[in-house]
């Protein structure tokens, strides 16, 4: 019996292409003609209120922001002095943007629920594009919608979950159900690697029953050997199914690249790829230093690489302050002083400061000089054109889920990415990778008629700093408003439940 998923997945095309990945043009006028088409999910009521005003109690669904400064995120702007759209008003009905332009222009609908914009900036959700929920067969409930709470409380409204099960699918779709507050929540299935797929049938098997349960994507480990992964990519594409995460060692990056991989997580592969014949051979020998690896950095195969990346329509979720955590030596005292801990419990923060103590992956100038390289190949990614996507890996070391993505920002902005690039890495990059690589519904992470109202309303603009993203106000997500007084209600209790 195939689920509703499965069979909404199987109407669409789901098939990674091949070709590059379309320009800024092509991707604005797939927007226009979006844009263009009736509001979707609308009632007969709230047409009716948009149309003629009547006057009327306070719809449910329909709310108004007026007077707002609007970061639309739309790639559509290249002048700097267009980021930012000034005293604008915009219209969200029944969960969708079904007007948004200047406040002179749009009339606000009798009924509406009205928030005050003045002085405030408007953009749309972040994503966390390497997400965990908890794992296993029936994990406590509450401890799961903690974690989708920690999501939107940092104004986070879109996930992808990298490790899968099959209590999630039907979890997604409560939170599409608007049953559970939560993000909207894209399914990665348990992993195929050298443990689970020892062989191509093995591989085979766990995409079949990957589709059949529902799966949005099938994540990837490390240990799948070259002939395993050839016929998962196969199978994969035959049945629609798209890949992402690690790159195995036996397939290497550029393999895996030409093969279709959806997103490469953690950079996996790059470091090596970008080093020069000698030093990969010596890795194919044999153990070698980080900062070995680091010096073999080859500035033409860097520029192989990025080319590879775009030509294949790859996209990198690059999690690079969880890097510095795992790969340096943090001060478990320093790190568990941080204000976040305080919302995970005394069993987990005791668990990273045990992973902590077994220091760093080498001596701290070999480790600086590999992290130095990981940031200027996530630079030259980007300068590139590349999709970047946002990620954190959490709950992983000293990451806290939803502030985590906070924290990961920074490290972006340290590898030389502009704010506003990496605004976009959790925005409108994200519906651009949903739709053409997951074939759902990619109608979001830009501020515009037609989207879907996922929103952060913040005091301050985050293109002056980063840091402004926690100046919230409110959080939107599907239409439903989360204001910051039930943000911080919802903090302060889980930091009372985690105290001690």
């Amino acid at each position: 019996m195939i689920s509703s998923r499965m069979g909404k997945r199987m109407t669409r095309n789901r098939m990674k292409r091949n070709s590059s990945r379309p320009g800024p043009g092509n991707v604005r006028q797939a927007t226009r003609r979006r844009h263009a088409m009736p509001p979707r999910g609308i009632s007969a009521a709230v047409l009716a209120l948009l149309v003629c005003g009547c006057q009327t109690p306070t719809v449910p669904g329909l709310t108004v922001f007026t007077n707002v400064n609007v970061l639309p995120m739309d790639s559509a702007r290249p002048a700097e002095g267009d980021l930012v759209l000034p005293d604008r008003t915009v219209v969200v009905a029944d969960g969708v943007i079904v007007a948004a332009g200047p406040a002179d222009e749009v009339e606000v609908p009798r009924g509406a629920t009205v928030i005050d914009g003045s002085g405030r900036y408007l953009m749309p959700g972040l994503a966390e594009m390497h997400a965990h929920v908890p794992p296993g067969d029936n994990p406590p409930r509450e401890e799961v919608e903690d974690i989708l709470f920690l999501y939107i409380a940092n104004g986070i409204t879109t996930i992808r979950g990298m490790l899968g099960s099959a209590y999630q699918i039907p979890l997604a779709e409560e939170i599409g159900r608007g049953e559970v507050l939560g993000p909207n929540f894209h399914v990665g299935a348990p992993s195929i690697n050298g443990g689970s797929a020892p062989t191509p049938a093995d591989a085979e098997r766990l995409i079949r029953a990957h589709v059949e349960a529902g799966y949005d994507l099938q994540k990837i480990h490390p240990g799948v050997s070259r002939e395993s992964w050839d016929h998962m990519v196969a199978v994969a594409r035959s049945v629609g199914l798209t890949w992402g995460g690690h790159v195995p060692a036996d397939v290497g990056l550029v393999h895996a690249m030409e093969t279709g991989m959806s997103t490469v997580d953690h950079l996996d592969g790059y470091v090596q790829a970008v080093a020069s014949d000698d030093v990969q051979a010596q890795v194919s020998a044999g153990p070698i230093s980080l900062g070995g690896l680091a010096r073999g950095f080859d500035e033409t195969r860097l520029e192989e690489v990025v080319r590879l990346t775009i030509e294949h329509d790859v996209y990198v979720v690059p999690t690079m302050y969880l890097w510095r955590n795992l790969y340096g030596a943090p001060d478990a005292d320093a790190m568990l002083a941080q204000p976040e801990m305080r919302y995970v419990s005394p069993q987990t923060r005791e668990g990273w400061r045990r992973r902590a103590q077994g220091g760093g992956r080498g001596p701290a100038n070999e480790v600086a000089l590999y992290l130095e390289l990981r940031d200027r190949i996530l630079k030259a990614l980007s300068d590139a054109g590349a999709g970047i996507l946002m990620g954190t890996d959490s709950p992983q070391l000293f990451n806290v889920p939803g502030f985590a993505l906070h924290r990961e920002l920074q490290a972006m902005s340290q590898a030389g990415m502009s704010n506003y690039e990496i605004l976009k890495s959790g925005t409108a990059t994200v519906g651009e990778y949903v739709a053409s690589h997951l074939g759902q519904d990619g109608n979001f992470g830009t501020v515009a008629r037609g989207q879907r109202a996922d929103l952060v309303l913040l005091g301050s603009n985050p293109l002056d700093e980063l840091a402004n993203l926690f100046d919230r106000v409110g959080v939107m997500v599907r239409g439903r408003w989360v204001p910051r007084a039930e943000i911080d209600a919802g903090l302060a209790a889980l930091a009372a439940k985690h105290a001690g």
